[in-house]
């Protein structure tokens, strides 16, 4: 278990909690705590820092949200630093290939496979009739063992022939390019919602914790629209980012 040194000031107006927060940061960044190792325990740190344990905690959850530390069931608190996080610039690309080229080991999990009648929101999206048969893919997209993203992806039926081993095995836009599909342009949109328990669990998240969430819509070089898809990322270890442009 790792601890470092840490000095606060309690005639400071920064709250304790930020005080030990950035002071572990620092650790972190400067590599005194290094990628992998663990925390001590929340006991152990009030302890010899001679903080109280609900300060301990609020700056454990900062470096939390921040991306630089993680919390496993049966492990601890482990650091994962900026490495950690995804962040994936907003261009066409599919989360497996965006982690193939960030050398992150990306592993799907397909939790459901199969044809299923369009909703009224997915037959908006595909331009179909609601009701009308689609191939339904839900799958859990895990980075170097982690569990990073929850998906959603609905598709025409005659878009896509595959099978759930293959599509854990390959991301969906190289088996659509595969099929001959030329992507060509989305339309997509990100917000943030709760987490459910189901969602929870699947994520190692904490029920009620915040998500990213994005919708997308994907066209092919005819304007055809070829998939709908619904994403829920971890909002600790997932980020967009781009470039504005003044006009």
């Amino acid at each position: 278990m790792s601890t470092v040194q840490v000095s606060v000031d309690r005639t400071s107006r920064t709250p304790l909690h930020v005080q030990l927060a950035q002071q572990l940061e620092a650790a972190i960044q400067g590599g005194d705590l290094p990628v992998g190792s663990r925390l001590s325990n929340e006991v152990d740190l009030a302890e010899a820092y001679g903080l109280s344990r609900p300060t301990v905690r609020q700056a454990i959850a900062r470096l939390v949200d921040q991306g630089l530390l993680v919390r496993k069931r049966g492990v601890g608190t482990q650091v994962v630093g900026n490495s950690g996080q995804v962040r994936r610039s907003l261009e066409l690309t599919s989360l497996y290939d965006d982690l193939a080229a960030a050398h992150r080991k990306p592993e799907t999990e397909v939790l459901r496979f199969g044809i299923a009648p369009a909703s009224p929101d997915v037959a908006a999206a595909l331009q179909c009739e609601a009701g009308d048969r689609v191939l339904r893919l839900e799958r859990l997209r895990r980075a170097d063992g982690e569990p990073l993203a929850l998906m959603r992806n609905w598709l025409p039926p005659e878009m896509l022939d595959t099978d759930p081993s293959t599509l854990a095995e390959r991301g969906l836009y190289e088996l659509l390019r595969a099929e001959g599909v030329r992507l060509k342009v989305a339309h997509q949109t990100i917000s943030a919602q709760p987490a459910t328990l189901e969602q929870a669990r699947l994520l190692g998240e904490e029920a009620g914790h915040p998500l990213l969430a994005t919708t997308r819509i994907t066209y092919d070089d005819h304007g055809r629209a070829v998939e709908y898809g619904s994403h829920l990322f971890r909002a600790s270890r997932y980020a967009f980012e781009h470039t504005l442009v003044h006009r």
